[in-house]
């Protein structure tokens, strides 16, 4: 029974995990004999105390071992870490599995989302780190991860940090528009669905000439009108890659909010906002090199608004990153950690939309199954 505050959130937080979550602790192996802990819920703390808070795992085992979760040296913890991989990936697939996102149509191909974020080692003098992940959906399972320096040429933002085999589709946002990426995924047989970047990626008409989308975009003028062109994306090798950009006007709602965005950044820069940039600012234009007979411009649409609906726990995912410690012990410690970072984002996630909807107070402070106590 919960004796204070945290034992109580710690138990309504129990109850946002998915089916079936501690049976998976044991299908995946992440517990095979209860050696160090008395409970899979005691792990799961102990591993969350670690992630969560970016305690070392030597400052995990001590505040475990005092709280009474955990009794293990913080090698035996590492490895626990490192045998958890899968059972993370598999709670984080449940809860994304569990927000009933509906996925469009995707005929032969491998849709993988692609996001980066920067990770800072603890300290004053820790180094920063980049993370590159994609995200193969609809499994939700991490298909490539790779840890990079957060300096240097090559060392960026771009499609090529990425694997890319025959029939991959990568979803990427507007950080990750430009040509040499597209040319790289291109090559591999690959397809891209892209956030475009008019400063960053311009396209050419057939003729080889510098094409203005802007004439095209304004024949888009209700909200929530679609419409698509085609185009060319050159090469720094001087090659052309055949490209769809297809093009949703915004509500007025969202135009002013992003117009909004754009002038407090410049003002926050010192920069002069050029109309251009606030004319474009009133549609989402997303490029793509998948052929129309393959996905229709509806479709492309959609699939990029399935990148844009877990953009949230990625947001999420960045920023708790930017606080823990970044254990770079070896590719399988990375991921189960990576993996409980979101894990974490996805939790916050699902609090705040339970928050919403029982107030005055937030929670459920009761199970609605459980029998009523009496008061006599």
């Amino acid at each position: 029974m919960a004796t204070t505050l945290a034992d109580e959130n710690w138990r309504f937080m129990l109850k946002l995990l998915p089916a079936r979550w501690e049976e998976l602790a044991r299908e995946t192996g992440a517990v095979k004999r209860l050696r160090g802990f008395d409970s899979v819920e005691q792990l799961l703390r102990g591993l969350l105390l670690h992630v969560a808070l970016g305690c070392s795992l030597r400052e995990t085992v001590v505040v475990a071992k005092a709280a009474g979760w955990l009794e293990m040296s913080d090698v035996a913890l590492l490895k626990k870490l490192r045998q958890s991989e899968r059972w993370l990936q598999a709670l984080c697939v449940g809860l994304l599995r569990e927000g009933e996102l509906e996925l469009p149509n995707k005929p032969g191909m491998k849709m993988r989302l692609i996001d980066g974020t920067l990770v800072k080692e603890p300290g004053q003098t820790g180094s920063q780190w980049r993370v590159h992940f994609s995200l193969r959906v609809p499994e939700w399972t991490c298909d490539h991860f790779r840890l990079t320096s957060s300096e240097g040429e090559g060392h960026g933002e771009s499609l090529r940090q990425f694997p890319v085999r025959a029939n991959d589709c990568l979803i990427a946002d507007r950080g990750y528009a430009h040509a040499a990426g597209i040319w790289h995924v291109h090559q591999k047989g690959g397809f891209v669905i892209v956030r475009h970047n008019a400063q960053t990626l311009p396209v050419e008409a057939e003729d080889g000439k510098g094409v203005d989308l802007r004439p095209w975009l304004r024949t888009l003028t209700q909200p929530g009108q679609a419409g698509s062109c085609t185009a060319y994306v050159r090469t720094p090798t001087d090659q052309r890659v055949a490209v769809r950009l297809c093009a949703v006007r915004k509500s007025e709602e969202a135009i002013v909010a992003t117009e909004r965005k754009l002038r407090r950044r410049a003002q926050r820069k010192g920069q002069q906002l050029n109309a251009e940039t606030l004319e474009y600012a009133q549609w989402i234009i997303v490029l793509t090199t998948v052929p129309v007979e393959i996905l229709s411009e509806g479709l492309i649409l959609e699939w990029y608004r399935v990148r844009w609906q877990v953009e949230l726990a990625f947001k999420r995912l960045k920023s708790l990153a930017g606080l823990g410690h970044l254990p770079k012990y070896d590719a399988a410690s990375s991921r189960a950690w990576l993996y409980g970072k979101l894990l974490i984002a996805l939790l916050t996630e699902r609090m705040q939309r339970y928050a919403g909807a029982f107030s005055p107070w937030g929670t459920r402070w009761f199970d609605q199954d459980a029998p009523a106590e009496s008061l006599a």
